[in-house]
């Protein structure tokens, strides 16, 4: 139930943390305002951090493969197209085809065991369930 919780907090915020980011945009520009999500995002953790976890930072270098260590380079392109789509597409339908994007590829993450997660067998009852979340899509935004 806690992670159940923890999705839906997680779902709200980033739709939230979208909409303050198209604004900061208005004000500036997009790569001022991701940068500044970086920036506050980095003082926040090392705020959390030091009152909280204290693990030697680190110890994130020890992670293999390497690449993994990008999270925070996706993270600044992820900050720049959730503010382009918002932008462009409003925060409701943006947000519909961002999660659509990201069930699809999480899914073939496990369908592929990519990037060392389990590999999961496929299951038409969640391609269907894909498909169903796209025709709502499409039914949201046809007028």
């Amino acid at each position: 139930m806690t992670g159940i919780f923890i999705a839906l907090l997680s779902g709200a915020l980033m739709s939230i943390q979208g909409v303050f980011n198209t604004e900061v945009t208005k004000a500036s520009s997009v790569w001022v305002s991701a940068a500044w999500v970086q920036l506050t995002a980095l003082l926040t953790c090392l705020a959390v951090w030091a009152a909280a976890d204290r693990t030697n930072p680190l110890t994130a270098l020890q992670v293999t493969p390497k690449y993994f260590l990008l999270g925070g380079v996706i993270g600044a392109f992820i900050t720049f197209t959730v503010i382009k789509g918002m932008d462009a597409l409003g925060p409701a339908r943006a947000v519909m085809l961002i999660v659509i994007a990201q069930l699809l590829v999480a899914y073939l993450i496990e369908l592929l065991g990519l990037f060392g997660v389990e590999k999961a067998d496929f299951s038409w009852r969640k391609m269907v369930g894909m498909a169903v979340a796209i025709v709502g899509v499409i039914l949201f935004k046809w007028e």
